[in-house]
């Protein structure tokens, strides 16, 4: 009986005897992968990046990166930069307020689909918003036929340059303005709208005397993020200014890389480092003022439109439905004119109407359908790998990291919050000789490419895991604790199945910008490992503008329904999440 005894209290003892040996390795090693990660992604790279702009071949020497620097290209490029980013960020601010504002505190009617269409409009890539207003305002427009208001052929396109770059960008980022200002006006308790109202302020007094005020760090920081999204902006200024000649930072990097190889890289990195600089600088800014906006304000009830426009309701539904059309419909309209017709100049009518272009770069040309395969690729891999790896990051910064969060969440966001061309230039940098103990070079191969989009949108791929695991309640992991669950296998049973909606939804995310993206690959790419965004700019490059215009079209459709299957998965998300479901 005592043995029987005996041998039925071992089972018992020893679970706690072994849970503290079990899980402290555990506890103690998603913290280090949280930072290990955020350091292979975030640090190594710009550390590397720094190196070879005043240590060029391991050796000190500033002076190569202050004469790279100082040059006339170089200062005129900056110059260009700056100036261009500055305007277009004065234009995206005020197309998005009014849109915001318009969309955010009055009745105005399809507020859904209008910010929908916004949204998309932003989503689609820089150089097929850059290349369908050129094909919109270009002397064989379709659209401008149709209107009557064709130029005479053989006249410039008149988006060539500083006007149509400041142009294009302006529109492009104006979404950018929208949702940051829908954040700012969630964050605005309606008993303000509530207490003007009782006083008898009309929605115009209440819109300039208190909301706009209260917006006031908003508007700031939309203002600086439109700026750091012009300096990066490699797409619009290529297609728009590199036929003219007229370059920024980054087409002047690109430039000098495509002329000169691998013997260009301290330059490169020189120049790569100023575009960081100045986007750095926007960021910092933007932060200073987020950190001014003072303490945080109990909401109770957040702000809920106030504006009944009556009468006027019809005339601002049509002036948003006029701005999406400018911004949206003609140039998309005018891209797939140029894409169904056969030749250059020759009228679309129901005769001379082809789909010969999108059978050519879907079916028949080897470099086209293999771009879409390597975009769908690259995207889906970086998606699937980013999303499983988001809920085990989010899981540590949230419970684990401590006072390290912070710091661990700036290192990661690097990739993402600077400007793309700094990224690729620090991975040529990175992976151009071969990894010591490997012996191989992963420039040039597809590896190199996949590895800076997992850099590049880890941030991303973070957003809606960690507001989904700041909403889960500790109590089951306490639980998965006092029944003697480790660390990996509450990650597995309990966090994953809570957080799995929202890393889809991260997933979707990655994939949308990841697949039309243009300014890391177009620095990364080789012979074999083209993406869509580098092939559409080469066939733009070579005339064949129709061809490139059925490319923009696909990739744009592929866009749009992964927007649309987004939405969807929209109802089972934390709110806020997608910026189009205000």
């Amino acid at each position: 009986m005592t043995l029987v005894l005996r041998q039925s209290r071992k089972p018992e003892r020893a679970p706690a005897l072994r849970l503290p040996q079990f899980l402290m390795p555990a506890e103690a090693g998603l913290p280090a992968l949280v930072v290990a990660a955020a350091v292979l992604f975030g640090g190594l790279p710009f550390l590397r990046l720094l190196l070879a702009a005043v240590a060029p071949g391991w050796q000190l020497a500033p002076a190569i990166a202050v004469e790279a620097l100082t040059s006339r290209a170089a200062v005129a490029a900056t110059l260009h930069t700056l100036d261009t980013s500055f305007f277009s960020a004065l234009g995206a601010l005020a197309i998005g307020t009014v849109t915001a504002l318009a969309l955010g505190v009055t009745d105005v009617r399809g507020k859904r689909p209008l910010a929908f269409g916004f949204v998309f409009s932003m989503m689609i890539a820089p150089q097929v918003a850059a290349l369908a207003f050129l094909s919109l305002l270009a002397p064989n427009s379709q659209v401008l036929m149709l209107l009557g208001l064709a130029p005479e052929p053989g006249t410039t396109n008149p988006l060539l340059g500083r006007g149509g770059i400041i142009l294009v960008m302006a529109l492009h980022h104006a979404p950018l303005v929208a949702i940051t200002l829908w954040t700012g006006l969630r964050s605005i308790p309606h008993s303000l709208v509530e207490a003007a109202q009782m006083e008898g302020a009309g929605p115009a007094t209440i819109t300039a005397r208190i909301v706009l005020p209260v917006l006031r760090p908003q508007l700031i920081a939309a203002g600086l993020i439109a700026f750091v999204a012009g300096v990066g902006n490699f797409g619009i200024p290529a297609l728009l200014g590199l036929p003219v000649n007229y370059l920024t930072l980054p087409t002047l990097i690109y430039r000098r890389l495509s002329s000169f190889g691998p013997e260009s890289l301290p330059e490169a990195a020189a120049l790569a480092l100023l575009v960081g600089m100045v986007a750095a600088l926007g960021i910092l800014a933007g932060m200073v003022v987020s950190r001014r906006r003072g303490g945080k304000v109990e909401i109770e009830r957040p702000l809920e439109p106030y504006w009944r426009l009556g009468p006027a309701r019809g005339l601002v539904t049509a002036a948003l439905c006029l701005l999406l059309a400018v911004k949206l419909c003609l140039p998309f309209a005018a891209l797939l004119s140029e894409a169904l017709t056969p030749a250059l100049g020759v009228p679309l009518t129901w005769h001379s109407l082809t789909f010969d272009k999108f059978a050519e770069v879907l079916f028949r040309q080897a470099v086209t359908i293999r771009a879409f395969w390597n975009s769908f690729w690259f995207a889906a891999t970086a998606a699937a790998l980013l999303s499983l790896g988001s809920i085990a990051f989010a899981y540590g910064l949230e419970r684990r990291m401590g006072k390290l969060r912070r710091a661990a969440e700036l290192v990661v966001e690097l990739p993402y919050a600077l400007p793309g061309v700094v990224l690729a230039i620090a991975c040529i940098l990175l992976f151009l000789r071969p990894l010591p103990g490997i012996g191989i070079s992963l420039y040039g191969t597809p590896f190199i490419i996949l590895f800076a989009y997992l850099a590049r949108f880890l941030p991303l791929a973070l957003k809606a895991p960690l507001a989904a695991m700041a909403q889960i309640e500790a109590h089951h992991e306490e639980a998965a604790r006092l029944d003697g669950a480790g660390l990996w296998q509450m990650l597995r049973f309990i966090v994953a199945p809570i957080l799995a909606p929202a890393a889809a939804v991260s997933a979707l995310m990655v994939f949308l910008i990841a697949f039309n993206e243009l300014t890391v690959s177009a620095l990364l790419c080789s012979s074999g490992t083209e993406t869509l965004g580098v092939v559409l700019f080469s066939l733009k490059e070579a005339g064949l503008a129709g061809e490139a215009a059925a490319i923009a079209i696909s990739a744009s459709a592929v866009i749009l329904a992964a927007m649309l299957l987004l939405d969807l998965l929209g109802r089972r998300l934390p709110p806020n999440v997608l910026p189009w479901r205000i």
